[in-house]
């Protein structure tokens, strides 16, 4: 059974952390309890046990690791890249140095970003399964979406991941390279397995 964590933050939301099953915790905003009746509570419960079961924050964690060494070997290939008989060939190619830099923090952001949109879809999977039905992930994503742009939630951009909605809503582009699907996405998903 993971730890339960209450949240003094009056915007609603849910997370779960923790390596593996064993080592995990689950925390609500005091928004979310009081806006939902138990049959939303029940559906995000699940959607976040589903996290925990299916063991993504240590799956986000590799993510973030790979994403970090793409970036490092991209930076260092820009600065120690080229050929080792440098005085007799001019040096390595600039251009695909710059390219290089440029492209590979890019690929890195968009793995991690598909990983992570992928597991938000598995546990929102997990919630109707678990439940039986998705009809209360359905209506606890839509208040939570609705109420968290009424409410927005003072997070940083390094846990702002974790949640079940994302606190930062922004412009079409930010959301371009957001971590979460958009909620109405996620609703469709769950509404084709009625």
């Amino acid at each position: 059974m993971p730890r339960l964590w209450l949240l003094p933050e009056e915007s609603p939301n849910a997370f779960a952390t923790g390596r593996n099953p064993q080592h995990a915790s689950v925390a609500f905003t005091v928004g979310t309890l009081r806006l939902m009746d138990d049959r939303e509570i029940e559906g995000v419960v699940a959607h976040e046990l589903g996290h925990v079961l299916h063991r993504d924050i240590l799956i986000s964690s590799v993510a973030a690791t790979i994403a970090a060494a793409i970036m490092f070997i991209s930076r260092m290939a820009f600065w120690f890249g080229g050929s080792r008989d440098d005085e007799d060939s001019g040096g390595g190619n600039a251009i695909a140095a710059v390219l290089m830099m440029i492209l590979g923090p890019i690929a890195a952001m968009l793995i991690q970003m598909a990983i992570s949109r992928s597991r938000e879809y598995s546990a929102d999977e997990a919630s109707a399964k678990y439940t039986g039905t998705p009809h209360e992930l359905i209506s606890a994503l839509g208040k939570l979406e609705t109420y968290s742009q009424r409410i927005p939630m003072q997070a940083s951009p390094s846990t702002a991941h974790l949640f079940i909605i994302k606190p930062f809503t922004g412009q079409w582009f930010m959301r371009l390279f957001s971590t979460h699907p958009s909620t109405q996405d996620r609703i469709a998903r769950l509404e084709q397995m009625r």
